[in-house]
């Protein structure tokens, strides 16, 4: 008995050594288990792939590595539930480790939140003067903020991320002066999207006490501004209290602001994007619908320093920046991969102070319809030549301006240089660049030698008189001859010309080659003096084709984008009212959809023609002048140029709209089949008539057919009477309903497409053909949805469209009771 008593005292005394030995050798088994909670204690740590997760299951800390890095970690927070790893914020953002399974976070005895590497050396500290103790804790809280603090005293934490954010701004957190940390807050962007290190862009309250947000470059320039708070929202963004989504509060006396949800089941968040901009996100929780909410600024070109020095920013282009003329890209794989901030550096370098003999003087190039946002300084000069002369002496000096105002020089390097329309103000400073002489193009530098050729005939007035008299006799004899070519060089070179019909009459052959013929005259093909070839549109009829002129020329003569046809010219003689456009080898997209032709347009060309067609349309919606309304968007008005690139022509029946107008009453006008409801009832339009004609050449564009024909019978059947028409719209909605979107497609393309793209493109255009107009999104939300900078939520079913066939066409081709 004593034996059997003895055995079972050694066997339990064993049992306890081996859980004293595991207990000492795996310390990371405690670590795990206490990292399934929300909160990490004193003594405990987090290594490797070991999270805590907040108690609602929104928000995961742990170490992540941002892109393709696999060298480079970092302790951030990140939305638990989204399929792409979406960080809010970054601990050691200066300081990344290169092996999280050696790295930890850790309560450190002094009473600080680290991070420390695996030599166990201190990267990352919260920097408090608290010390540690057995109820010192670390909590994830469900609003994404980081707490450390007493257990006992959870509502004086010791230190929390809301008052050290990184690039984005939660709900519940404060942007503005913080009491805590007796500093502004701001948010600053991330070096680009693989590098979580401070960037060049911050966001936040104006550290010069002003009520307004402000976004700053490099921590010295104020970009944007958003206005004075008025009560509800800054005053130069409305948006942000749109729809009731996000409710703002700002606390005047203590500088802070702060912001918060009405609906608590929304997730958002404010970033301080690497493209400058501030984007408000939200998404639904649970959900993969990510929409933005508002952004600013909202041209790219409004970010100072976007494409970095000496490059031009131009809006609306497929390369944003370009380096200037005499100047290359600064890293050429950073610019090729779109990564425009470096800028770009001069070719050759300047040859201020070199004494040498035979060294050339530096020259400089004029870059007209030029924005240039740097600070320059006066200095005194009388004239041009006085001023150029300043610059030159300077080697500081690398570009100079002079107007009515002076002469301006400017010393530092060259940055948000933008490029204006031919509309700019003449007031407008036009900056001369610097250059080394051998970069200057061969034009320019003629055109400067003659300038000082001028200087020998004022001094010689009676040479000066023969050769002026010689000049004369010859360019009257080749007048005739060169007037051609300088219209030539005006139309190819942006400028609206005027042309004589007499030299349309040459340049088509007298009207010679008909491309085609529409409701207000007909279309000639032609060709400039260098063979460029041209369309000259012939309008007939003295009253219709007097307003179709007018309203085109008032509207593509003075804008220019991509996916608009370019206005070269004009005709106004008498009666003969004529328009010169580039041409387009393509023809109009009826041709390429309808047409007998073998060629096919593939899926890929599709989608980019009704991407480009929508941002042609936001452009004349949102970023001109006055917003401008097309009123008659089809196929047949929409051209293609050698690359299949989409231009909106025909403005004949287009309308102005002043930004301070938001509806106009017009009569009827535009085709059939593609006119939104309010039109055809007779009310006022905005420019969400526009996006509903858009969602129906979109259909059309994806089927290749047209919304409205008779359905496919025996041609050699006699009974007319039945045939039925079948409107495509109402079946195509049908069809994206019952989640079969391929059945929309062309079948000659035999399902060749990218089933998500055709899913994306079917939603939005059920979404712009809704009966009401404030359910339509503008074509800039358009936009972002085709270039899935917003995911499409499922749209609901047009009920108006269930009234454009008969009954019996809607039990032949949608069941009506499963839509509902």
């Amino acid at each position: 008995m004593a034996s059997r008593a003895t055995t079972s005292y050694c066997f339990l005394l064993l049992l306890l050594l081996l859980l004293l030995f595991f207990s000492s050798c795996c310390p990371s088994a405690y670590s795990a288990a206490a990292t399934e909670a929300d909160t990490l204690s004193w003594g405990q740590s987090l290594s490797g792939g070991q999270t805590i997760v907040s108690k609602g299951g929104t928000y995961e800390l742990g170490f992540f590595s941002p892109g393709n890095n696999t060298n480079r970690y970092y302790i951030g927070i990140w939305y638990k539930l989204r399929p792409e790893k979406t960080v809010v914020w970054v601990a050691n953002r200066d300081k990344p480790v290169s092996d999280p399974r050696s790295s930890e976070l850790k309560i450190a005895p002094d009473g600080n939140l680290v991070v420390l590497d695996k030599s166990k050396t201190r990267v990352w500290s919260s920097n408090v003067t608290s010390e540690a103790s057995s109820s010192t804790v670390v909590s994830l809280l469900e609003t994404g903020n980081l707490v450390l603090g007493n257990v006992s005293d959870p509502l004086a934490p010791y230190w929390q991320s809301f008052d050290h954010p990184t690039d984005c701004w939660l709900p519940g957190s404060k942007i503005g002066y913080n009491n805590r940390t007796r500093k502004y807050t701001f948010l600053t962007s991330w070096k680009s999207k693989d590098d979580p290190s401070p960037g060049v862009y911050s966001y936040g309250m104006d550290p010069k006490g002003s009520d307004q947000l402000v976004q700053i470059w490099n921590g010295t320039k104020t970009y944007w501004t958003s206005g004075l708070w008025n009560g509800r929202y800054f005053s130069e963004v409305p948006e942000m209290t749109r729809n009731k989504v996000f409710n703002y509060t700002y606390f005047q006396t203590e500088k802070y602001l702060v912001y918060s949800m009405f609906d608590t089941q929304i997730i958002t968040r404010l970033v301080a994007d690497i493209s400058g901009k501030a984007n408000q996100w939200a998404l639904l929780n649970h959900s993969t619908v990510v929409i933005l909410g508002w952004v600013q600024p909202k041209l790219q070109c409004q970010v100072y320093s976007f494409c970095g020095p000496f490059s031009v920013c131009t809006e609306d282009s497929e390369s944003v920046c370009e380096c200037m003329q005499g100047f290359v890209p600064a890293s050429p794989g950073d610019w090729d991969a779109k990564i425009w901030g470096g800028g770009c550096v001069r070719r050759t370098e300047l040859q201020c102070g070199n004494r040498t003999v035979g060294a050339v003087k530096d020259k400089f190039l004029p870059m007209p319809n030029m924005k240039l946002d740097t600070d320059s300084e006066l200095v005194k000069a009388s004239n041009a030549a006085g001023c150029e002369l300043a610059c030159l002496n300077n080697c500081s000096c690398t570009a100079y301006a002079y107007n009515d105002k002076g002469c301006s020089i400017w010393t530092e390097d060259l940055r948000n240089m933008q490029t204006l329309g031919d509309d700019a103000s003449s007031a407008t400073m036009s900056p001369r660049i610097r250059l080394a002489a051998s970069d200057i193009p061969p034009e320019i530098a003629v055109a400067e030698t003659h300038k000082k050729l001028n200087v020998g005939v004022i001094l010689g007035p009676l040479l000066g008189l023969v050769v002026v008299l010689a000049a004369v006799a010859i360019l009257t004899c080749r007048w005739h001859r060169r007037r051609l070519s300088r219209l030539t060089n005006k139309a190819k070179e942006g400028a609206l010309v005027v042309f004589r019909y007499r030299d349309l009459q040459k340049m088509t052959n007298n009207f010679s080659n008909k491309l085609g013929e529409g409701g207000f005259g007909s279309v000639f093909k032609g060709s400039l003096t260098d063979s460029t070839p041209i369309a000259v549109k012939k309008l007939e009829g003295l009253r219709q084709g007097e307003k179709q002129f007018r309203t085109e020329v008032i509207t593509t003569g003075r804008i220019q984008h991509v996916n608009l046809v370019h206005l070269l010219g004009f005709c106004c003689e008498g009666d003969k009212r004529l328009l010169v456009y580039e041409y387009m080898p393509n023809g109009s997209l009826d041709h390429q959809l309808f047409g007998n032709e073998s060629k096919v347009l593939d899926w890929k060309e599709r989608y980019q023609i009704a991407l480009g067609v929508a941002r042609g349309l936001a452009y004349l919606h949102e970023q001109c002048r006055e917003c401008i309304i097309h009123c008659d968007i089809k196929p047949e008005n929409i051209l293609l140029d050698k690359d299949l690139c989409p231009k909106v022509a025909d403005f004949g029946m287009a309308k102005l709209m002043g930004k301070d107008i938001s509806r106009v009453l017009t009569t009827m006008r535009g085709t059939a089949g593609y006119l939104a409801p309010e039109w055809l009832a007779g009310l006022a339009i905005t420019s969400k008539a526009d996006v509903y004609s858009f969602g129906m050449l979109v259909f059309e564009v994806i089927s290749g057919r047209r919304n409205t024909r008779q359905n496919e019978k025996d041609e050699e059947e006699e009974d007319d009477s039945d045939r039925r028409i079948l409107f495509f719209p109402l079946w195509a909605a049908g069809k994206v309903a019952e989640g079969k979107v391929m059945q929309v497609l062309d079948s000659r393309l035999e399902g060749k497409a990218d089933i998500e793209e055709v899913e994306r493109l079917c939603k939005v255009a059920i979404w712009c053909i809704q009966d009401e107009e404030s359910h339509r999104p503008s074509m800039g939300e358009v936009v972002q949805m085709l270039e899935g900078g917003a995911e499409v939520i499922m749209p609901p079913f047009p009920n108006s469209l269930r009234f454009l066939v008969t009954e019996q066409d809607s039990r032949d081709f949608i069941h009506i009771n499963h839509l509902k």
